[in-house]
């Protein structure tokens, strides 16, 4: 009798283990230099049988998430001379200079749950190098890591807080095949905090939540946004870095459980007219020695000198870094006042629409909520800018902004004020200041140039997050 065939087991974890496997990785990332972290994870590794290969992700400059799958044998033998060609990346390199290099960043491990992405897989993130070794100039990622290290050889520690904001909308891939006449299919026409336990948005809130809480993302609430079928997931504070990590995981996480349940989760900023679009309201703390350095008792707003010029600063650099913030033809109807659009450029406790909204906070929690991010910005680009901003002194302010101005309406302002910008091309070097802007153009000219009210199907099509090659080469 012929023997029955063994399936290999590839590894499962069940949730509790999951989320503890995943903070003690985070917690081991503090204390661990890059060398003992490596040592950790290779020798784990060459132990776990039931793992075969590992994902390396990384971040291109419009800010699309990007993977490879590599071997373990082979990645442990040759993880530090891991390559790609970086010429099939938009935005990134050359035909003639197309080799990169990918070195896996050994800080930042996460072990994925099985029921939503499949069994045994473990992601690292990478630092993109030339292939001499050195940095970069379009990997934000990096280029923020080291940003972060120099600050905290000053006793300097920013921390960061996302709220993304999309949308669940009926079938796979709906933003591929996008029609304006039909536009998308809400599955909810609930709207702020209001769904049935069993409607399929709150059960696409559950399943993403529990996710992202094995993942250890230390959630702190999720609920439905203000728009039907419109979604926010929130959670924890943390250093720069592993905050941009968590948006991309975050967004990967919804895109992966609205697949599974026949849906589509987008991070278009305005995906349905006559309704709230998404944001991506970034929080920002800094501590200098372990304290709260926003934080004064007897402040305008309980808000220490440091944070009243470092929201002045941002204002100051507003229209010109609004690009980054606003990286699409679509987020430029966001940015609308009668939906609760952060357009205006100003500094307020309670007016919804102003660029910064100083949050109710005590000590620990003093912060400025930048609220005019859009979710498919690059966030690791944007969290950059604003850093360089917050701690840079430039040489030429544009002058008071006390009075009211707006941001840009469409992305071909953006683009203006962008080019014009020495101070955009100072912090982000020319070359990666090119780049970016030559995308940002691309897409310009392959959308209507007026709005209107009609959400139109090239600025969905080619949108950053959801253009395909295929896509982007019949045009």
């Amino acid at each position: 009798m012929q023997e029955p065939i063994q399936l290999k087991k590839f590894l499962q974890i069940p949730y509790d283990e999951l989320e503890a496997m995943n903070l003690q990785a985070a917690a081991d990332a503090e204390k661990l230099s890059e060398e003992e972290l490596k040592a950790k994870y290779t020798e784990y590794l060459a132990k776990e049988k039931a793992i075969k290969a590992v994902t390396i992700c990384f971040t291109d400059i419009e800010g699309r998430f990007q993977s490879l799958d590599y071997d373990k044998q082979y990645f442990l033998k040759s993880g530090s001379n891991l390559t790609f060609d970086g010429s099939s990346i938009r935005g990134f390199s050359e035909q003639s200079e197309s080799d990169l290099r990918l070195i896996p960043d050994w800080s930042s491990i996460f072990w994925l749950p099985s029921d939503v992405f499949g069994s045994g897989k473990v992601v690292f993130f990478g630092t993109v190098q030339n292939r001499d070794k050195s940095a970069y100039n379009s990997d934000f990622r990096s280029r923020l890591k080291i940003l972060c290290r120099q600050l905290k050889e000053q006793n300097i520690v920013p921390h960061i807080a996302a709220e993304v904001e999309g949308f669940v909308v009926k079938g796979i891939n709906a933003e591929q095949t996008y029609d304006k006449a039909k536009g998308f299919d809400l599955i909810s026409a609930g709207g702020y905090f209001h769904s049935l336990p069993l409607e399929p948005l709150k059960i696409f809130i559950d399943t993403a939540a529990e996710a992202q809480r094995a993942m250890g993302f230390q959630n702190e609430k999720d609920h439905p946004e203000v728009a039907p079928s419109q979604f926010e997931l929130n959670f924890r504070h943390c250093e720069p870095v592993r905050a941009c990590d968590l948006v991309q995981l975050y967004k990967l996480v919804c895109r992966q459980v609205a697949a599974n349940m026949g849906l589509t989760a987008t991070f278009l900023p305005k995906p349905v007219a006559g309704v709230n679009g998404s944001g991506m309201h970034l929080n920002l703390s800094v501590f200098r020695n372990g304290r709260n350095a926003y934080y004064d008792e007897k402040g305008k707003f309980r808000l220490s000198a440091e944070g009243a010029e470092a929201a002045e600063k941002l204002l100051d650099a507003a229209r010109e870094m609004s690009l980054v913030f606003n990286s699409s033809v679509n987020a430029y109807r966001r940015l609308d006042p009668r939906y609760e659009a952060p357009n205006k450029i100003t500094v307020s406790s309670v007016n919804r629409g102003a660029m910064i909204r100083i949050p109710s906070f005590d000590e620990n929690s003093a912060r400025l909520e930048i609220r005019s991010v859009a979710p498919d910005a690059n966030p690791y680009l944007s969290v950059f800018s604003i850093l360089m901003t917050v701690f840079h002194e430039r040489k030429n302010r544009n002058g008071s902004v006390s009075r009211l101005r707006l941001l840009p309406a469409t992305i071909h302002d953006a683009l203006r004020m962008f080019r014009q910008s020495l101070f955009m091309k100072e912090i982000m070097g020319e070359e990666a200041f090119e780049k970016y802007a030559a995308c940002k153009q691309a897409v310009a000219d392959r959308s209507p140039h007026d709005l209107g009210n009609i959400i139109k199907t090239g600025e969905v099509l080619f949108h950053h997050e959801v253009t395909t090659q295929q896509l982007w080469n019949r045009f």
